[in-house]
């Protein structure tokens, strides 16, 4: 998932098309993806990024840290990368040779410029201690494949590293040639910049109409509906004569934002939106901030047992989440639960709630208490989310929103360590293992969740032949790669052996039928994932996941209305997982592609 938002998220901002070839010439933005790699650490019980050696295992690297990198440069063109403050496995990411030139240029063919972090070259000196002087550190970034230090590090001690031969005059023109070659693309070189081919773009164009309307679109396409009992939502808009609205995240637009924002064009926060539905609005924080160390539970309770209906906007905050700081957790902070149960004691009806944050937060105590009967989560929406949320509120938007991270209980902040990379669990000393593909353990809410107003249903329409991979594998090499934990050897192929023609013949269609069974109009994601059958549920043996996401796609559908939706399944790619040793591999025996949730599953089965 975060490799498919990150390539077309390149392709958006140098120009490309969502799909389809990538241009090797002109830019209209240069894309950098960062922080590469297994960067997953800011500050943490005393460990800082600056610091922190990130121990993590070639089959981790293989099949979640880099992959979202890999995707950045081949299927999205990236013409930048940023490499990190962290060590991997004892080495400075960004004086890594093998990780720069050996698996992104050479392995990944990335045509670009490579970038420190702000501050980066420096620290391999005075904060890891990896170099012994200031001038070994300029020359294990640019032996790395560095090519242009953010910050003063290589300007100050780049002529002493040369004088001392510890760099040479190949060293700085190859570096030049890349940071020269996207300038050239971006036509800096090309006379007066108004005459070229994006010389027209202006800041006049911010804010039009067209782009404001994305901004409400973006918005209401991230709400995911999480709780809905008894029909809570939508709330009937005209019938509503009283409205409380509760909560500190409600009255501040510029919560919306989160972090990383220019001026927003519009400024409307959610209990502004919300007074446009409702003229009989009262409005009571109820804490003073999301660290909620001061509340007024009280008066938030006499303002929802005086009002018809009540909706709660609480939360996180970037005092909670954001750069340089990692929360230590997981559930709402200070007083935020306790005030949230006592105004849905207070209230006349089932309350909504209303969660403005970015992370996940255990809302257990919501979820299972009948007085609170929707909750919704907005993360942060930008400009349009208070627009936005008021929207589905009403029912003037059929939520399909779906979580794009798995929410954790509590217990997981004091179980797993941040320090922590590994990403396949261990019963052995009963570490639980991290995301959907490899936590063993209860959830809050499930990668993937998310409920609408509507109803829908998914079957598979085409079928490839049964034999069909086996027919085509027929010849190919088989290896006894790795025992599974019953003791069995597995046998597998190994995808680069494999090599591309074979992979190619590999490829079929997979066609989805969606139909909406609800009375209302709405934009469904349709989740491909894979399994294979020892391993659903609860994980597997060899390290494979208990799941992999393999495709998705929303399709818009009016009420009753079903349409086909088709995926392109590519096996080297999708049926493939990373071994021991990092390399992809076909397990021999079933694979099943699946459509649905939990409760409403179709299933393909290929043989190997």
């Amino acid at each position: 998932m975060t490799g498919k938002y990150a390539a077309v998220f390149v392709r958006g901002v140098q120009g490309y098309g969502a799909s389809g070839a990538v241009n090797s010439s002109g830019l209209e933005a240069s894309a950098c993806c960062k922080h590469f790699t297994a960067y997953d650490l800011e500050n943490w019980n005393g460990v800082t990024r600056f610091a922190f050696n990130a121990k993590v295992s070639e089959q981790d690297l293989a099949d979640t840290y880099n992959p979202p990198f890999r995707s950045c440069v081949e299927d999205g063109g990236a013409s930048g990368i940023m490499c990190s403050y962290n060590r991997v496995n004892g080495v400075p990411t960004c004086a890594d040779h093998n990780l720069l030139s050996k698996t992104a240029r050479g392995d990944w063919r990335f045509n670009g410029y490579i970038t420190s972090d702000c501050d980066a070259v420096a620290i391999i000196h005075d904060v890891q201690g990896y170099a012994k002087e200031p001038e070994d550190a300029v020359a294990d970034v640019l032996k790395a494949g560095m090519d242009v230090n953010c910050g003063d590090y290589v300007q100050k001690h780049g002529v002493s590293a040369f004088h001392q031969g510890k760099i040479t005059e190949q060293d700085i023109d190859r570096a030049l040639q890349n940071l020269f070659a996207i300038r050239m693309r971006l036509g800096l070189f090309d006379g007066n910049p108004k005459y070229n081919r994006y010389g027209n773009i202006g800041a006049d164009q911010v804010c039009k109409k067209e782009h404001q309307d994305l901004a409400l679109e973006a918005a209401q396409d991230g709400i995911v509906l999480l709780k809905n009992d008894a029909g809570t939502l939508p709330l009937p808009k005209q019938k509503i004569s009283s409205l409380a609205v509760i909560g500190h995240n409600a009255n501040d637009a510029q919560r919306l934002q989160g972090n990383y924002f220019g001026p927003p064009c519009i400024s409307v926060s959610p209990l502004q939106a919300l007074q446009g539905y409702v003229r009989e609005t009262k409005f009571v924080a109820g804490c003073n901030a999301a660290v909620c160390n001061v509340s007024d539970i009280a008066g938030a309770a006499k303002a929802a047992s005086e009002a018809e209906y009540v909706v709660l906007f609480m939360g996180l905050d970037q005092d909670q989440e954001r750069e340089d700081l990692d929360r230590i957790e997981l559930g709402l902070p200070g007083m935020q639960e306790s005030l949230v149960n006592a105004v849905a004691d207070a209230a006349k009806k089932p309350v909504v709630l209303v969660l403005l944050c970015g992370g996940p937060v255990d809302v257990t105590f919501a979820k299972g208490n009948p007085k609170i009967g929707a909750i919704i989560w907005a993360g942060y929406p930008g400009q349009a989310g208070g627009i936005a949320i008021a929207q589905v509120l009403f029912g003037e938007h059929n939520p399909g929103g779906r979580l794009p991270v798995t929410w954790y209980p509590k217990e997981y902040a004091t179980a797993v360590a941040m320090t922590d990379m590994r990403m396949r669990a261990d019963a052995s000393t009963g570490y639980p293992g991290r995301t959907y593909r490899f936590y063993k353990g209860k959830t809050v809410y499930n990668f993937g969740y998310g409920l609408s107003y509507s109803k829908y249903s998914h079957s598979f329409v085409s079928k490839p032949p049964a034999s069909m991979m086996a027919s085509k594998l027929d010849g190919l090499k088989l290896k006894a790669m790795e025992s599974s934990a019953s003791g069995a050897t597995i046998s597998s192929y190994d995808v680069e052996e494999m090599g591309e023609e074979a992979c190619e013949r590999l490829k079929f269609p997979a066609t989805v039928r969606v139909q909406n069974h609800g009375a209302m109009d709405g934009k469904h994601p349709v989740l491909l994932f894979l399994r294979w059958p020892e391993t659903k549920g609860n994980g597997g043996s060899s390290g494979r996941p208990a799941r992999q996401l393999i495709g998705f796609r929303s399709v818009k559908l009016r009420a009753a209305e079903a349409k086909h939706v088709e995926f392109e399944v590519s096996p080297c790619k999708h049926f493939s997982r990373a071994a021991v040793d990092g390399k992809k591999v076909i397990d021999k025996g079933s694979h099943f592609v699946v459509v649905g949730d939990d409760h409403d599953e179709f299933e393909l089965s290929f043989m190997a």
